[in-house]
């Protein structure tokens, strides 16, 4: 009976049924969940829906506990010991807790106890194969991927630092400077901090240009990987 719940609440294999209907109704209690969070105001509705949810997501990580021996393949003992800490589990557990009663009153002080409920947007990862294969990708591409974040740290830092020796005026503190760099590495450009010297306007100019760069190499490293796994999902 474990061995069939484990398949009902993976990702729905073709033709079973079953696991298609519970990956649905799952999709939708996550957007029902998160749906109160663009509202400032609450509600006896949204009460009862964040009540619901709740408990639905509480099952699911139950279910996904009592059958961790079958996903982990680490003995019974080991894979439920584990479990809650590997990090779809950890979402699971933080997306649970802000509808728990108990620890909301305890917390309700915290306003970003609340945002704990975006992390169930997180839980609908493991229920869209476009996203796992995405995921693989990454964790395929991790030490390219790292690389390049090295790279565009290091030149955000170097940025940071000339930028904030030419512009002394502009930038009152380093950490204006890095957010400075940021902004500009990304060709966001917010126009909240800038520079107004000659010398500081061209190292914004090479700054924007090498960001171009930098900002398409994961992208590039990404779309790589991806095109290759759906060609082996193909064959």
């Amino acid at each position: 009976m474990r061995r069939r719940l484990y398949e009902i609440i993976e990702v729905a294999r073709d033709g079973d049924v079953v696991s298609t209907v519970y990956d649905v109704m799952m999709l939708c209690s996550i957007v029902v969940s998160i749906i109160p969070l663009a509202f400032k105001t609450t509600n006896i509705v949204f009460h009862y829906m964040d009540a619901i949810t709740t408990i639905i997501f509480i099952i699911d990580y139950v279910f996904r506990w009592a059958t961790a021996d079958y996903k982990m393949n680490n003995g019974a003992l080991k894979s439920f010991l584990k479990y809650p800490f590997t990090p779809m589990a950890i979402i699971d557990l933080i997306s649970i807790l802000p509808g728990v009663t108990l620890l909301n009153s305890g917390f309700r002080l915290f306003r970003l106890f609340r945002i704990f409920r975006t992390f169930r947007v997180f839980k609908a990862f493991r229920y869209s194969k476009s996203i796992i294969i995405i995921v693989r990708v990454i964790r395929n591409s991790k030490e390219a991927l790292l690389a390049v974040c090295t790279l565009a740290l290091g030149y955000i830092i170097v940025s940071a630092l000339i930028v904030f020796n030419v512009e002394g005026d502009s930038f009152e503190t380093f950490f204006d400077a890095i957010y400075w760099a940021t902004v500009s590495l990304t060709t966001v450009g917010y126009g909240d901090i800038y520079p107004v010297t000659t010398a500081g306007r061209i190292i914004t100019m090479i700054s924007s240009v090498f960001g171009i760069a930098i900002v398409a190499l994961p992208a590039g490293i990404i779309t790589a990987g991806y095109m290759d796994a759906l060609n082996e999902e193909k064959l």
